[in-house]
């Protein structure tokens, strides 16, 4: 009963955030992480490469948003989407990794597109599976991007507040942390100079708490805090304009949520979409593997266009993005990760630092 409860209310909360189609029905169909398609994040970055896609090839298109964050609610979603009509789902987040898995051989007639997650990794799914596919991104050089800009902008007192200490989170935090250090190098600054509070919230939502944290930061000399995190955005951003400071987002181009956004470490999630959805029409997608969008694809960039630098410019970061792009002196290579070559845990105080200060907090 509590299963086909929530299927139901699937449903009702699909055909309220669908658009354009005059039908429940659709062929491509987008399945949230339990946020909305206007949530200015990764849900809509996903449903605007989809949306692009079905309206030049004319193919109706709807989002599911599940109940709750749970299993049978993302399968739940998943099942609506299918019984739908939908040839082809795209699923937001890491955390429906099993669930693509389950769906893949479930439904082998609909091509599952899974976003910012590996459908194959940690589960039953064989990777000769040829109806699923992953998408996953570079975190740590979309990080680093804003580490090495920030400094280079002149800023040293730093923050980083993620929210849970996911893999993506993860890896934003300790490219921040490395992109800060290569600028310093690059600066020539003195040991010190540079220090960054460090910290995971527990939580991606926005809250007092995480309001009082930042201000806290911010009062006691922080220039600048980048949030990984969804919505604790609008609480950090709150803090940040009472005292006139700074804030990076991160995920998609959160320039438009305050004067106070620096700039937004991104990630291309709509041209992400839009190519595996135009692979799958076009017989070409390659089933059982997880594409890896990073600076050389340009799958990560920093928001210039609508970005707040004064002293960082245009000429900086085409100069340190190609590097990263061509991965020149191994540049994209020496940058650590959440885990290492065999899969091990790496904690930050394992990155080598020599001129940042780290302060963990909490």
């Amino acid at each position: 009963m509590k299963k086909l409860l929530a299927g139901v209310l699937a449903l009702a909360l699909a055909v309220v955030v669908f658009t354009g189609c005059g039908s429940q029905k659709a062929e491509l169909a987008l399945v949230t992480d339990g946020g909305d398609v206007t949530d200015q994040g990764f849900n809509q970055g996903a449903w605007e490469g989809l949306v692009k896609y079905a309206e030049e090839m004319s193919i109706s298109k709807l989002s599911y948003k599940p109940v709750e964050k749970t299993t049978d609610a993302y399968m739940d979603a998943i099942d609506l989407a299918v019984k739908g009509g939908a040839m082809v789902v795209v699923t937001v987040g890491y955390e429906m990794e099993e669930e693509v898995a389950a769906a893949q051989a479930q439904y082998p007639e609909v091509t599952f597109i899974l976003l910012d997650g590996d459908p194959f990794e940690g589960t039953e799914a064989s990777a000769d599976a040829q109806n699923a596919v992953g998408i996953v991104f570079a975190e740590e050089q979309a990080g680093f991007l804003a580490g090495y800009a920030a400094v280079k902008e002149g800023m040293t007192q730093l923050g980083f507040m993620g929210g849970k200490a996911q893999p993506g989170v993860v890896r934003y935090g300790y490219g921040f942390l490395q992109g800060a250090e290569y600028a310093a190098q690059q600066l020539q600054l003195e040991a010190g100079t540079v220090s960054v509070r460090y910290t995971y919230t527990g939580s991606s939502d926005a809250s007092n708490e995480v309001q009082s944290l930042a201000a806290s930061w911010y009062g006691e000399g922080t220039e600048c805090i980048f949030v990984c995190g969804g919505d604790m955005l609008s609480s950090v951003i709150t803090a940040a304009e009472n005292v006139g400071a700074k804030v990076i987002g991160s995920d998609v181009d959160c320039s438009s949520r305050s004067e106070v956004v620096l700039t937004s470490a991104a990630k291309n999630l709509s041209t992400a979409v839009y190519n595996m959805i135009e692979a799958s029409y076009d017989e070409q997608l390659q089933g059982g593997k997880t594409t890896l969008y990073d600076a050389a694809n340009n799958g990560v960039q920093l928001s210039m266009e609508t970005s707040k630098f004064n002293a960082f410019t245009q000429k900086d970061y085409d100069a340190v993005y190609a590097a990263l792009a061509n991965n020149t002196g191994n540049i994209a290579t020496n940058i650590l990760k959440d885990v290492d070559g065999e899969g091990n845990p790496i904690a930050v105080t394992d990155i080598p630092l020599s001129l940042v200060t780290l302060q963990q907090v909490g």
